[in-house]
């Protein structure tokens, strides 16, 4: 790199020759010769008297002879214009340059050091040539600007004194010179603001700025490093400039935000604490970065509400919703995830929002909720028995309902399907709500009997069923028996079931011994059975 250098110098020198040779007027100077070799697309500002700025430079004699270079020193030459610090030529070369612009500046002797020189350097009557590249330009008077960019199309907070806020960053010295960047450590820079944690000027160059936004800072070295820099990257005396967008932004003092609230109409009852709660829910930072989502799973999140069982955000913020509203809760980090995050999807110290659609929700205690719609008058009520074979909070729903009464259940997981549900058709822990009318009504058994008589048993009853007279009793004659005595009215299966396997059932029992056929040995009555079958 050094040899790349020293032949570019070299090259330089010998440009400078020719520049000598070739533009030298013919007449002697009477006052400083500028040519601009390089100046930048833009120029936001020019030097002006009274300016700082840091500059390189090489001087040189007419005839090639290099007599200085900052860059030898390895450092730029930084001083005010002006105020009579430089030699009257150089003074008047640097107004009006623009950072980054080139100039090969010609200085006659009674603009630079006349007829004295400068001891053994420079000798009486020298012409000077000064090839000045300007890096830096401020002035004391100068205070922190700020160009925004990008501004997000909402803004709902800005950045106050106190708040903590997650940022990215390009800091560069003014010359475009890239010294430090969050971008490159994949990380974002995050501090409280306004309150001595930042450089002064950035202190004050991040207020007002809203998450999302996009702004350029710039600072004079008194509200960045001053005179000694950094030590490494930034040299002293040095303009910064930083690049930043708002990523995050909160308060410690901040609760939860609930916002963008779509309630139904009808809303009966809202969560409280203790209740099962099912949701759908995207997550995404606060500059809308997803990071989550139970659609993407094609599953509600289900969890008690109020209870610890989520981050304390959540839990307050699920608190006091209906069944069918949509919210937006806004989750500070100290409610959320704190300064640790969860590795690789929430950084710490994030903002949380959360897009929420309730489901249902209930609570262990509930029972089944009866509303009915409509009642006929001058109606008996009927009580249903309970046969297992509906879920228990519908049971519950149809006790004392008329024929042709309607009603409206809802029905908590724990009297439905529970924890569960039913594999593509009922979710787990899913509330449930029917809407029913009784169109029909026929009297059941008494409990633990799928088949009774309606009258008297025959005593001859073994004797009836063995058509063949063959001492046994077949499944077919067994089964043609019990349903023509159904169809004779004389006896009653129990309503609602398959009345074949409630008969295979009653045959099943009568065979003591199953091999398919019974004897009079086997054959008795329930009466007689000292424990309760489906027998008859």
């Amino acid at each position: 790199m050094k040899m790349v250098q020293c032949v570019h110098r070299m090259l330089y020198l010998s440009v400078l020759v020719a520049f000598a040779a070739c533009n030298a007027p013919p007449v002697p100077l009477d006052d400083i010769f500028i040519e601009k070799t390089f100046v930048p697309d833009q120029c936001v500002r020019a030097v002006k008297v009274g300016d700082y700025v840091r500059y390189h430079y090489n001087g040189i004699f007419p005839d090639g002879k290099k007599f200085d270079s900052s860059y030898d020193r390895g450092s730029t030459y930084n001083v005010f214009v002006g105020r009579k610090q430089l030699i009257e030529g150089m003074d008047k070369a640097l107004v009006g340059m623009c950072v980054n612009e080139r100039r090969l500046v010609k200085i006659p002797p009674h603009l630079a050091y006349g007829k004295q020189g400068y001891g053994d350097i420079i000798p009486p009557d020298s012409i000077l040539h000064f090839d000045v590249l300007l890096l830096d330009v401020w002035n004391p008077e100068d205070g922190v600007q700020i160009n925004t960019y990008h501004t997000p199309a909402t803004c709902s907070r800005k950045v106050e004194v106190s708040d903590y806020v997650r940022y990215h960053y390009n800091g560069t010295l003014l010359d475009g010179t890239l010294f430090d960047s969050s971008h490159t450590r994949m990380r974002t820079y995050d501090t409280y603001v306004g309150i001595g944690w930042l450089i002064a000027g950035m202190d004050q160059g991040l207020l007002g700025m809203c998450v999302g936004e996009r702004r350029i800072i710039t600072m004079p070295p008194s509200l960045g490093y001053g005179e000694n820099g950094d030590g490494s990257d930034i040299p002293g005396q040095a303009s910064l400039v930083f690049d930043v967008v708002l990523l995050d932004l909160h308060n410690p003092r901040d609760g939860i935000a609930v916002t963008n609230q779509n309630v139904p109409a009808s809303c009966t009852r809202k969560s409280v604490s203790g209740d099962f709660v099912r949701y759908h829910y995207n997550g995404s930072l606060l500059d809308g970065t997803f990071f989550d989502s139970s659609y993407s799973r094609n599953r509600t999140y289900d969890t008690y509400v109020g209870q610890g069982y989520v981050i304390a955000g959540m839990d307050e913020g699920l608190i006091g919703v209906c069944v069918g509203e949509r919210r937006t809760i806004t989750i500070p980090p100290h409610l959320a995830y704190g300064e640790e995050g969860t590795g690789s999807k929430i950084p710490g110290s994030a903002v949380l929002v959360f897009d929420v659609h309730i489901i249902d929700f209930h609570n262990p205690s509930d029972s089944t909720d009866i509303t009915v719609i409509y009642k006929p008058a001058g109606l008996n009520f009927y009580e249903t028995l309970k046969a297992n074979q509906v879920v228990p909070g519908m049971e519950d729903g149809l006790m004392e309902m008329c024929v042709g009464e309607k009603r409206h259940l809802v029905i908590p997981p724990h009297l439905g399907y529970g924890e569960r549900g039913v594999t593509d058709e009922v979710p787990g822990s899913a509330v449930l709500v029917f809407d029913i009318e009784l169109v029909d009504m026929e009297e059941g058994l008494p409990e633990g009997y799928m088949f009774i008589w309606n009258q008297d048993v025959s005593p001859d009853l073994f004797e009836e069923m063995d058509k063949d007279n063959n001492q046994v009793v077949e499944p077919s004659e067994f089964t043609d028996y019990i349903m023509q005595q159904v169809n004779d009215g004389k006896g009653r299966l129990a309503p609602g079931f398959d009345p074949y396997r409630i008969i295979d059932n009653m045959f099943s029992n009568q065979d003591r011994n199953g091999d398919g056929k019974i004897t009079v040995a086997e054959f008795k009555l329930k009466a007689d059975e000292a424990a309760a079958h489906d027998e008859l």
